[in-house]
């Protein structure tokens, strides 16, 4: 199973996709959050590639914590509902 680390940037400096061990480039945002620890309007991020993208929603959508998939340039936009970044609770 891959479970996602912190995000991180490539050498480049794009955003690298959250699942363990995967150095590609992120295209996705998916906004979730724990409604046991968070409150319903916070949003917590993982990013993803093309190929980890239907994992990482799995993972948080059989636990009930996903609430969007958005690519990421329309999140970097604005056009996403941007929250807090980063992985864990």
């Amino acid at each position: 199973m891959i479970f996602p680390e912190t995000s991180a940037e490539s050498a480049a400096g794009a955003p690298i996709c959250s699942a363990k061990g995967c150095r590609a480039d992120a295209v996705w945002v998916l906004a979730w959050n724990n409604p046991k620890l968070h409150t319903p309007e916070r949003r917590k991020t993982w990013l993803a590639c093309d190929e980890h993208r239907e994992h990482l929603s799995q993972f948080l959508g059989v636990r009930g914590f996903l609430k969007d998939v958005v690519a990421l340039k329309d999140w970097e936009s604005g056009s996403g509902s941007q929250g807090e970044s980063g992985s864990g609770a």
